[in-house]
């Protein structure tokens, strides 16, 4: 008799513990989506230049804001227009989307492009196609 009680208290408990755990857990249906849109922002950020003018050759440096230390940041730099039209320089940085897991802050990533071109023409800067304001540095 004693061992049918011991039996009987096990499988009043194993039930009990099978039903709690089966209404605790939540469904599938029960948890709303809680990741948010990551949707493709279309600021630009600032950019921050420096122009060194040396024996016709520029060297221009600066920074911009990635959205993450992972993200590539490649500048390239070159002379538009001719002798006849308005000679400026144009900037084209492109960044890379990260494509690995990296820690979602905001961080100021530097280059450096050097470019043989006449003195005091004007800088015109792109950011993945998109016009970027500029501030010295």
């Amino acid at each position: 008799m004693n061992q049918m009680r011991l039996w009987m208290a096990a499988s009043i408990i194993a039930i009990v513990l099978i039903v709690s755990f089966v209404l605790s857990v939540p469904h599938t249906r029960d948890v709303a989506d809680t990741l948010p849109l990551q949707t493709a922002t279309t600021s630009v950020p600032l950019i921050t230049l420096h122009d060194a003018f040396k024996k016709g050759v520029h060297t221009i440096t600066g920074s911009v804001e990635a959205p993450n230390a992972c993200t590539l940041v490649i500048a390239r730099a070159s002379v538009v227009g001719d002798a006849t039209s308005t000679q400026n320089i144009h900037l084209a940085i492109s960044q890379s989307s990260d494509a690995g897991v990296c820690l979602q802050l905001p961080t100021r990533m530097k280059f450096s492009v050097t470019l043989a071109a006449p003195a005091e023409l004007p800088i015109t800067v792109t950011v993945n196609g998109l016009s970027a304001t500029t501030s010295p540095s």
